[in-house]
């Protein structure tokens, strides 16, 4: 059912570039009536980059007529796809864009002659971009009146869509459940099965964010003291260091002591015995290595057993003598 739209509105006095077909029919058209442009599309989640395009469309005329057509659930489900607006919402939203003069709901899905001649169109306003026609009635819906010269060019706006839209829900659908369960939804109107994943989810997600936090605390803890660690570390390291070497001093120092004691032992007893300097199995000398060097056998005798030696001549001496006068 056609819906009879009010007068038209003022236009804007900001203007937008759009590039303009030439034709025979209607290139002039009276200057007492203004020039009726059509736009259509699904316009589901109507959103700035549709009320973009229908501005442009608007202004393409100083004096413009804006009629928007708005293909039905059925039609928009079998060519396009499921909308996440009914089509009642959708045709609401496009009577209160500013830029629209006229809604006509159950528009065809491919333009023909007789719908523009049904509604006295002149124009068609759209992106410049091949449409394609899943109908199969061509390759590109607009192709029809783009041949006959009746065709206005508009341009998209970048960076937002039904499409894009649609794709951020869907990557946050956990958040979004949760926050309609904030808001009074029920589990049966969100789907429970999926609530029960998405709370599994949640809580998973929320003992990754607190291991995250403590180890982030972890890691804060370390910078700060990790110089105070390092200066210890150096610290124990070289007392360590200190204490092995005065250990090793002191043991090496206990083991020389103990050697050259031995050694004077097995020296003196061997005198003691023999008279004679007591060797090992090689036949090697012992010497205190920190007694002065000899150059022979005699030399060490004279020094270390000199005195004796000559007491005991001395009384032996002594001794022969007396028993020589008592012989005599």
């Amino acid at each position: 059912m056609a819906v009879v739209a009010s007068e038209p509105k003022d236009t804007c006095a900001t203007t937008t570039t759009t590039t303009t077909t030439t034709t025979s029919r209607n290139s002039d058209p009276d200057d007492n009536r203004p020039v009726r442009v059509y736009a259509d599309g699904i316009y589901d989640l109507f959103h700035f980059g549709h009320a973009r395009s229908l501005e442009q469309a608007k202004l393409s005329f100083p004096n413009t007529y804006l009629l928007v057509g708005v293909c039905n659930d059925d039609t928009t489900h079998k060519f396009k796809g499921k909308t996440v607006m009914t089509e009642s919402e959708r045709y609401e939203s496009l009577r209160h864009c500013k830029w629209v003069d006229e809604v006509i709901p159950d528009a065809p899905w491919v333009i023909n002659q007789e719908f523009l001649d049904k509604h006295n169109i002149d124009y068609v306003a759209h992106d410049s971009l091949p449409y394609a026609d899943a109908s199969g009635a061509g390759k590109d819906v607009y192709e029809f009146v783009k041949r006959v010269g009746r065709f206005k060019e508009t341009k998209r706006t970048e960076g937002i869509s039904t499409s894009d839209i649609i794709m951020r829900i869907v990557k946050d659908y956990n958040q979004y459940v949760l926050r309609n369960l904030d808001r009074g939804y029920s589990r049966k109107e969100l789907g429970e099965k999926r609530l029960r994943v998405n709370m599994s989810l949640k809580k998973l997600q929320e003992k990754v964010k607190e291991h995250q936090e403590k180890v982030g605390e972890k890691i804060q803890t370390v910078a700060m003291h990790r110089n105070e660690w390092v200066e210890n570390a150096d610290r124990w390291v070289a007392g360590f260091l200190e204490m092995f070497e005065e250990g090793c001093h002191k043991m090496g120092t206990a083991i020389r002591d103990r050697i050259q004691e031995r050694l004077r032992g097995q020296q003196s007893a061997g005198l003691l015995e023999n008279g004679e300097a007591v060797t090992d199995d090689d036949g090697e000398e012992y010497y205190d290595d920190e007694d002065e060097e000899y150059n022979d056998d005699e030399e060490y005798y004279e020094e270390v057993y000199g005195k004796d030696s000559n007491n005991e001549n001395e009384g032996n001496d002594r001794g022969r003598s007396e028993k020589e006068k008592d012989e005599k």
